[in-house]
């Protein structure tokens, strides 16, 4: 039976509290009960009862929903809330309550209906967050800009040891087992900066592979670990403990169904892909190694139709979403670079094997469908380069005239380090489809959406090590509703 009103050692509400993936009538809900947090969370053994409510008011004067959940020891006394009977299009107050403690208050929102056209959006886009490289300057900047939502690409925790040198480091030695996953992304919660962002707007969120392993792929690791699974298994348990997911992302023999869909009435459709769990692995790996390296045209592999990013169930899904509602802006939440990065020296052309340079077969049968469909008013949204990459995408990216299929904004990274800029800047040089390329900053992406126009802002910070560092705009770009290609201004 749960345990009713038993007091903490501590506070138990640490890791703050969020929200995700809104509908028109409910929204999800999320905290943990860790009253020690970097050590296993110290809730004992027992089940906890765990109330919360929703209010239209943050006094919680005027209550809209209401109801008790068990926390179990079992996922790590996390609780997600799949609150339903709320109303469209509107801003709603909640708070949990355990032990005789209270959480502090969360603003979130739902959905406009299904048939409604919203004046406008406003989401911010990020990806990449090192703890020890940076402090959450651009979550407290983020917060302040009354966004809708805000969609997070992937790279939440970073799993290895800590490192002299950064602004802080992380506790312990790098994750691989269920525990001290946990721990890595409690460690990452107790930033007042990312709870205050989860606390004041829900999220969409997706993984890349910092969450489990670097540049890992299905069930093969960079180091070809013999035990992949059992740790893989691991950091998605511990992910799903830790964010404002539904139950239907809950890890199961299978694996994780991440990817979902997101209607903004009739103005946006969002799309969250997972580009991970079912990929073919990195053409071309270098001997004894698993995992990303620069490849070039002496790589067959690449080449090869049959090799995925997303695995054939995820294209179809996508596909099926893409067709199914025509006549709106699609927003293509994934974590890596879908534009062509190609690098040039040496008489040879390189690409990254992990990110859609290493798939090109996949990404062509992806821009075909938009293509055929006649959705011109796509717009990928990317992270894992720590760079800021405005791009337009094209079926023949070799052919300056060929027409714009969509549009990329691929964010750099919020605090982990970027590439030389003078790397980046050739790039940009060649490739022309590149508008904008910058790895010397960290920051985000603020999204502002219309009917007409998606106008996208890129924020910079003065100085990811600085606590209370400033922001300013490096760019801003729009893209026209039926005209795919981002042009500055």
């Amino acid at each position: 039976m749960p345990r009713l009103s038993i007091p903490f050692t501590a506070y138990p509400f640490s890791l703050g509290v969020a929200s995700g993936e809104p509908l028109p009538t409910g929204v999800v809900l999320w905290t943990r009960l860790a009253p020690d947090p970097l050590h296993g969370g110290g809730a004992g053994e027992q089940p906890i009862d765990v109330s919360w409510e929703v209010a239209d008011d943050e006094g919680f004067g005027r209550i809209a929903a209401r109801g008790t959940v068990v926390a179990h020891p079992e996922a790590a006394h996390s609780v997600h809330v799949e609150v339903t009977g709320l109303e469209p299009a509107r801003r709603y107050f909640y708070r949990f309550m355990a032990g005789g403690e209270v959480s502090p208050v969360g603003r979130t929102g739902t959905s406009p209906a299904a048939g409604a056209r919203p004046e406008r959006l406003r989401f911010g886009l990020g990806s990449c967050q090192h703890f020890e490289q940076g402090y959450y300057a651009a979550h407290r900047h983020l917060a302040g800009e009354d966004l809708d939502l805000m969609v997070f690409v992937g790279d939440y925790i970073y799993e290895g040891p800590a490192h002299a040198g950064g602004v802080r480091r992380h506790a312990g030695g790098e994750a691989r087992t269920l525990a001290q996953y946990r721990n890595r992304h409690a460690q990452y919660k107790t930033d007042s900066d990312l709870q205050a962002l989860h606390a004041a707007v829900p999220w969409l969120m997706t993984w890349d592979d910092h969450e489990v392993d670097n540049n890992y792929a299905g069930l093969s690791s960079e180091s070809l670990d013999p035990d992949f699974g059992r740790r893989r298994a691991a950091a998605y348990r511990a992910y799903y403990e830790h964010m404002p997911l539904r139950r239907r992302a809950r890890p199961g023999a299978a694996g994780v169904i991440l990817r979902s869909r997101h209607d903004i009435g009739a103005l946006a459709r969002f799309h969250l892909l997972d580009g991970r769990q079912r990929r073919t692995p990195q053409a071309c790996p270098l001997p004894g190694r698993g995992g990303a390296h620069m490849v070039d045209e002496r790589c067959r592999e690449l080449l090869e139709p049959g090799r995925t990013m997303l695995g054939p169930a995820q294209e179809r899904w996508l596909a099926r979403g893409l067709r199914d509602a025509p006549g709106r802006w699609h927003f293509i939440a994934e974590a890596t670079l879908v534009a062509r990065a190609a690098l040039r020296t040496g008489g040879r052309t390189r690409v990254s094997s992990d990110a859609w340079d290493g798939y090109p077969a996949a990404r062509r049968r992806l821009l075909r469908a938009i293509a055929n469909g006649d959705l011109r008013s796509c717009v990928f949204l990317s992270g894992d380069a720590h760079t800021t990459v405005v791009s337009d995408l094209k079926l023949a990216f070799d052919d300056p005239a060929a027409p714009a299929v969509a549009t990329e904004l691929c964010g750099t990274s919020l605090t982990s380090r970027g590439r030389p800029q003078q790397r980046t800047d050739t790039v940009v040089r060649q490739n022309p489809h590149i508008h904008l390329g910058d790895s010397a900053h960290r920051g985000c992406v603020v999204v502002d959406v219309t009917a007409d126009r998606c106008t996208a802002a890129v924020r910079a910070l003065d100085d990811p090590r600085d606590r209370e560092s400033g922001v300013f705009t490096l760019a801003t770009f729009e893209i026209d509703a039926g005209r795919p290609g981002a042009r500055r201004v």
